[in-house]
């Protein structure tokens, strides 16, 4: 069993840490924060063989108090396993601020000189993350992260600002950072002291706020955006855990006539759509061909009979379906098809398109299946 000591577990990444740490087989989490008594502290001195140190300030009130919450609350630690005579693995959360000379940066920097020190005299195993703005799930928005806060206020309708457009921040994705935590942790070999979180990302401030309103748009457009690169992937999550507790959900516009509803759900470019339809007892839709689109149909509620006619051979098909089953039927180029309800009750029934519905060129030509 390994015993894991976090120190600043109720914060952003500490909430995550400890999430991710309760996957691993074989560990036990002790976890820490501000308002913990000494006596827990204690005991998770007593027990760690590794220690995440995350506690610490970045906007104290008093300026003073960057030292006292970066440095001292790291030379306390130091010191309660120097006592006990334990040398447990060392992970200390930095900042790349500590590069730069202002009160946060100048005692982030201390802090790392305290444990390397610390580290030299006792051959303590340490490894220092100097992280630049992290984000991801549970940030607290209107703090220190602009992705938390743009997030937060896109979601809302609320206004964002931004002094410069074309500023260029660095960030990495909470959950890339705990991935390394855990393997620096499970890597028994030496190593250098500082580590860095792959992938890092660069974006300007204008971008991001692009990227993130076009996520609050898919409600409107039903277009997302390529998610096929990492960043985007990324920020969509974030965005969508962001969203209030009471707007997860959303309508869609939907087409009713005779024949029943129709409803767009998701648009891609690149990737196509999807749709879903509702079709009455005795009903067929269809009766037309494509030249270059494929779909995919899939009956999810129902019966169903699809058909096909080949537009120059007239070869035919058919293809008997149940909502029973959840079975995809290809709807090749070049054959005209349909697919009527043979069931007493409505058929609902889900729709890929390999292109994005284009009424100015459509490729859908009708053509009875049925001569």
């Amino acid at each position: 069993m390994t015993n894991i000591l976090v120190t600043g577990a109720n914060g952003f990444i500490g909430k995550n840490l400890v999430l991710a740490l309760g996957r691993v087989p074989d560990t036990m989490v002790i976890s820490t924060d501000i308002d913990t008594p000494d006596a827990e502290l204690t005991c998770g001195l007593d027990a760690a063989d590794v220690v995440f140190h995350l506690a610490g300030v970045n906007r104290p009130q008093n300026e003073g108090d960057f030292v006292t919450g970066n440095v001292g609350s790291l030379e306390k630690l130091l010191a309660g396993l120097e006592l006990r005579k334990r040398r447990p693995l060392l992970v200390l959360s930095s900042s790349t601020q500590a590069l730069l000379d202002n009160p946060y940066g100048i005692s982030k920097r201390r802090a790392e000189k305290v444990l390397l020190e610390y580290a030299a005299r006792t051959g303590t195993r340490t490894r220092i993350f100097r992280l630049p703005g992290v984000f991801g799930k549970w940030c607290r928005p209107n703090y220190n992260s602009v992705v938390a806060t743009f997030c937060y206020n896109i979601a809302r309708g609320i206004p964002i600002q931004m002094s410069d457009p074309s500023k260029e921040i660095e960030i990495v994705h909470v959950d890339d950072l705990i991935d390394t935590f855990i393997k620096v942790m499970q890597d028994q070999s030496e190593g250098p002291p500082f580590i860095e979180v792959i992938p890092s990302f660069r974006i300007a401030l204008g971008e991001l706020a692009e990227i993130l309103g076009g996520f609050r748009k898919i409600r409107e457009t039903l277009r997302l955006r390529d998610l096929s690169d990492p960043l985007s992937r990324r920020l969509f999550g974030t965005y969508v855990s962001y969203l209030p507790l009471d707007g997860f959900s959303y309508n869609v516009k939907y087409k009713l006539d005779e024949r029943g509803v129709l409803a767009e759900l998701l648009k891609a470019d690149g990737h196509g759509q999807i749709f879903v339809s509702r079709t009455k007892p005795g009903v067929t839709r269809g009766n037309h061909y494509h030249n270059v689109k494929v779909e995919k149909f899939v009956v999810l509620e129902g019966d169903a009979l699809i058909r096909f006619r080949h537009m120059s051979t007239d070869e035919t098909a058919q293809y008997a379906v149940s909502g029973t089953q959840f079975r995809i039927i290809d709807i090749p180029p070049g054959w005209t098809h349909s697919i009527e309800n043979l069931g007493p009750g409505e058929m609902v029934a889900l729709f890929w398109s390999s292109e994005v519905f284009d009424s100015a060129r459509s490729d859908t030509y009708a053509a009875e299946v049925l001569k």
